[in-house]
Order: C-alpha cells, then structure tokens, then sequence
C-alpha cells in the first residue's frame, strides 16, 4: 500500500502510513466519540488484523502526527475519510487516496469534493455521482410499525440466495449504477452470500417480498443497507415492518443508535424514515469512478 509524502502543518508534519493491528486500539478509541458520523469506518478499524472473512479485506490509512494518530481513512473495500478533519491531515491523506485507478467513495460532501478535485484532475470518471442524507434513529424515538397480517419477519438462510441477488441487481439498476453480476456472476454471489446472516426478510404468500441488512452491527450503532422492496409488494408496509424489526433487534442488542442513508429526492423513503422516527444528521456523497 502506498503512502503519503510528509506535510507540514501549522503544529507539525502529518505522515501517513497504513494502519496495523498494533494501531487498531488508538484508532477504535479516535472514532469512537464520533460515531454517528464515522460508524462505518469505525467498523472497517475494527477488522483490522481480526481475520474478516470478506471478499475484499479493509485497507485503512493512519495519519499521524508525531506519535499521535489525528486522522484515518479507509482505501478498501470503500473509500471514506473521518469526518471533522484538520485541512492539513487531509492533505496528507490524499495523497494515496488520489492514487487509486477505480473504486466507491463514501464521505461528507466537503472532503469528496476536494478529493474528487484530485482524482478528476488525474482523468477519473465518475459512473455515479449522488447525494445522499444520513437519517440517525435513537432506542426513545422508534414509531414502531407491525407487519400486516400474512407477512412473516425471519432472518435469511442459504435457500434465500437466488432472490436476493436478483434484489441487490435490480436495486443496482434502480440507482444506475452498474450491475457486477454480468462481469462476476460467482463473485456476486459469494458476495450476496456473505451477507446472509446478516439480512432480515419479510415473506408473504411463500414469496420474499422485502429484503434488508445490517451490515454494522456495533455498540455504537447499526448501519442499514441493501434495503429493498419487489415492486409487485411495494406501498403495502412491509419496509416499515421491516426497518422496525431491524430497529427492534438492534436495541435489544444494546446499540446505542441506528443509521442508513437515503438518496437526495427520494421523498417517499425520507417520509418512510421520518415516520419510524428516524431524523436527518449529516450529508454524504457517493461516487463510483473509474
């Protein structure tokens, strides 16, 4: 993994390197106050030498200042840098950040715009480029929403395989971004796969109708995504039961919050949302490029 060339800062020069085991507990211990606004990466640390078994293990840079680490960002599996970052650290980060030919980047909108500054300057093209607004539910402010009756709620298993990939296609083609099942039908669904255990379904006249997942399941809160609805079931509640079953089981785990994102314009999803409880905290942009 490349690094950054040192920068000087106005209190000492930034110098990055990637992150290692050894670090895992300095980093844990940096983002951790700030989980609402770096939970993801807050995962991506915590995988660090841990033996994940993803597809694509996580690759994070440390930023440090002498011996004190003041910033991290995340290469792989997604680019995403901490929120509230010092302009100097930044520039030190952006260095192998900007080195990358492809990949998805995930952040606040002010630090994807200066690095998507870099990386088009360098003949990036963006295949998606989109806003996207954080919405933050705590245990107090859940609406709870009851499945109707003949919906069943349960966790997904290996026989649930084949419609969630055709699910996490479509919601692709819905977001128009690519679909990697064309180029990679067995990678995606290892892919899809590997996500099982942590899918939540809702099933109605023997047919998965709604599918979602937690893919962060911390302390510190639950990220949901992949959360998706067959058209035939749509506007009958089911995504509201859903996301409430997921609620559900996220605070009884003891999370101290809940978190997804919805894409700018997407008004039915933010009324959705809003209605179970969830209210709007910050917003990210998300750029595929190539």
């Amino acid at each position: 993994m490349a690094t950054a060339p040192e920068v000087q800062g106005r209190t000492g020069r930034v110098v990055v390197r990637p992150l290692r085991r050894r670090d895992r507990a300095a980093a844990v211990e940096r983002l951790r106050d700030r989980a609402r606004d770096d939970l993801f990466l807050l995962d991506l640390v915590r995988q660090i030498g841990a033996g994940a078994s993803a597809d694509v293990a996580a690759e994070v840079l440390g930023a440090w200042r002498g011996a004190n680490l003041v910033g991290v960002a995340s290469l792989r599996p997604t680019l995403v840098i901490e929120s509230q970052i010092e302009r100097p650290v930044l520039e030190a980060l952006l260095g192998p950040l900007s080195d990358l030919g492809s990949g998805l980047v995930r952040t606040e909108v002010g630090a994807t715009a200066v690095l998507w500054e870099r990386l088009a300057a360098r003949g990036r093209r963006a295949l998606v480029d989109r806003r996207e607004t954080s919405l933050v539910l705590e245990r107090a402010a859940l609406r709870a929403t009851s499945p109707t009756r003949g919906v069943a709620i349960r966790v997904a298993g290996p026989a649930d395989l084949e419609p969630l990939v055709e699910a996490a296609r479509a919601s692709l083609r819905e977001e128009g971004r690519p679909d990697p099942f064309i180029g990679d039908p067995r990678g995606f669904r290892r892919w899809v796969a590997a996500r099982l255990p942590r899918a939540l379904l809702a099933e109605q006249a023997g047919e998965v109708s709604w599918v979602g997942y937690a893919d962060v399941r911390l302390d510190e809160g639950w990220l949901l995504q992949g959360i998706y609805t067959w058209p035939a079931w749509r506007r009958r509640g089911l995504a509201a039961a859903g996301v409430t079953a997921l609620c559900q089981i996220a605070f009884a785990a003891g999370a101290e919050h809940v978190q997804l994102s919805v894409v700018e314009g997407n008004v039915p999803a933010h009324s959705l949302y809003e209605h179970l409880g969830f209210r709007p905290h910050s917003t990210l942009r998300t750029l595929l490029f190539i």
